[in-house]
């Protein structure tokens, strides 16, 4: 009987290597956009202490900025949880999707492993997936370089917040969007993804030009989604 024995220390650590050559060109976009919530949570009378808690628990750019949208003094929490869990309830289809790959992951370091599903990292998991295996080493070597510029750059942001002054006036906004277009088009598949974009973009424009508040995020998501659903149909009818 074949047994399966332990990787060895030099797999496991190539493998964390091999994770953090992949991840640093996302790491690399990603610090001007720590660098923007830090000084755009000071704008919000944040300190640097919370804005750094905020980014290590938190951990989720999206809802972050959007928290910083509808920060007032006091904060309202229950408009802020409720505008978070909008933003962040994609992660219950990214974690469904990318948890059919982590069949080398024991139970609790899957659990773990979904603590740092951000959008970048989910998307490098999904691009490792369809070419090798997806493992525990691997993923952490994508996670921690990128955790620790995210709370890093925030904290950096939220000290020199005073300096860097409004981040539109400089350019640094548009690095959030750039990354996204970037990791949209890594999963681009031709028409049918042209498609999903098509349904779920002017959903997205159509609420939130309508609707107050964070629902042109969700609104986006179903459209996108009901439009895969519908060419999935049609696939399997041709067929």
């Amino acid at each position: 009987m074949l047994q399966h024995s332990r990787p060895s220390g030099e797999f496991l650590i190539g493998e964390f290597l091999a994770g953090m050559r992949a991840i640093f060109p996302l790491v690399v976009a990603v610090l001007p956009i720590g660098l923007v919530f830090g000084a755009v949570a000071a704008t919000k009378g944040i300190s640097p202490l919370e804005t750094t808690l905020m980014s290590a628990l938190v951990f989720a750019g999206g809802s972050q900025f959007v928290a910083m949208d509808i920060w007032t003094h006091p904060a309202s929490w229950i408009g802020v949880g409720f505008a978070a869990l909008l933003v962040n309830i994609r992660h219950v289809l990214m974690s469904a999707s990318i948890g059919t790959k982590m069949q080398s992951f024991p139970g609790i370091k899957r659990y773990i492993a979904m603590l740092f599903l951000a959008d970048e990292l989910w998307a490098m998991a999904e691009f490792r997936a369809g070419s090798t295996r997806l493992t525990p080493a691997w993923y952490a070597g994508i996670v921690a370089p990128f955790y620790l510029t995210w709370v890093g750059s925030s904290l950096t942001g939220a000290l020199l917040g005073a300096f860097l002054g409004d981040p539109a006036v400089i350019g640094l906004d548009f690095a959030f969007p750039a990354v996204f277009v970037v990791l949209v088009m890594g999963f681009w598949k031709g028409p049918e993804t042209g498609a999903v974009l098509a349904a779920s973009g002017p959903a997205s424009v159509a609420v939130h030009h309508f609707v107050p508040g964070v629902w042109y995020i969700a609104a986006g998501a179903l459209a996108g989604l009901a439009m895969a659903l519908w060419q999935g149909r049609a696939r399997e009818q041709a067929a």
